[in-house]
């Protein structure tokens, strides 16, 4: 009996270590896949963050590149901007000289107003080298990207918007505007029998 007894114990305790050793080793290969997933998960986390990380580092190279452009072609645009004034003196300069009563009609007066002409044109010749322009102003239509209205004239020639007056000259550099012009535009007159009928109304 005890021998009968024994064996079965013995059999129970085979049954229970091999079922322990079947559940470890059913456990085993599940953990391994979970870890296989988890650093297949850290390699396109991986692989997204280098893909950003290259991403900014072409658009950063991209903007460093257009700001080196934007330096090389318009370095000098604020210095170009303040050296306007330079042809606005020259004319107001002129313009002084010519109305002065006292020398109005001399020789002096004369010289001196074709050596201020002669350096004017050699200092809009050196702004087109460096691709300074004026904007062609009269006659055009009003651009408010290009021109400024400061003023409407009576018109009846020409059609509304149009541009009959410059009074300060505008620039621009390459594609980029220096300064506005400042202009005076047409508009048209108002008839006088609209006038009467508007003044019986009030």
């Amino acid at each position: 009996m005890e021998k009968e007894q024994n064996s079965e114990t013995e059999e129970n305790i085979n049954k229970k270590t091999k079922s322990s050793e079947i559940t470890k080793n059913n456990k085993e290969p599940k953990e391994e896949k979970e870890v296989e997933l988890s650093s297949e998960d850290k390699i396109k986390e991986l692989e997204e963050k280098l893909a950003r990380t290259l991403a900014e580092m072409e658009n950063q190279r991209r903007r460093f590149e257009k700001e080196k452009d934007d330096a090389f072609e318009y370095g000098g645009f604020s210095f170009a901007r303040e050296s306007l004034n330079l042809i606005d003196n020259f004319d107001r300069a002129k313009q002084s000289l010519e109305n002065d009563e006292k020398i109005k009609g001399s020789d002096a007066l004369q010289k001196t107003l074709e050596h201020l002409d002669i350096v004017k044109k050699d200092l809009i010749s050196i702004f087109k080298k460096n691709n300074i322009e004026e904007i062609v102003a009269v006659d055009k239509k009003l651009d408010p990207n290009l021109h400024q209205a400061m003023m409407e004239v009576e018109d009846n020639n020409k059609e509304p918007g149009t541009i009959v007056q410059e009074i300060q000259k505008g620039f621009r550099m390459k594609d980029r505007l220096l300064r506005p012009s400042l202009v005076a535009v047409s508009k048209k007159t108002e008839k006088n029998e609209e006038k009467s009928e508007e003044k019986t109304k009030k």
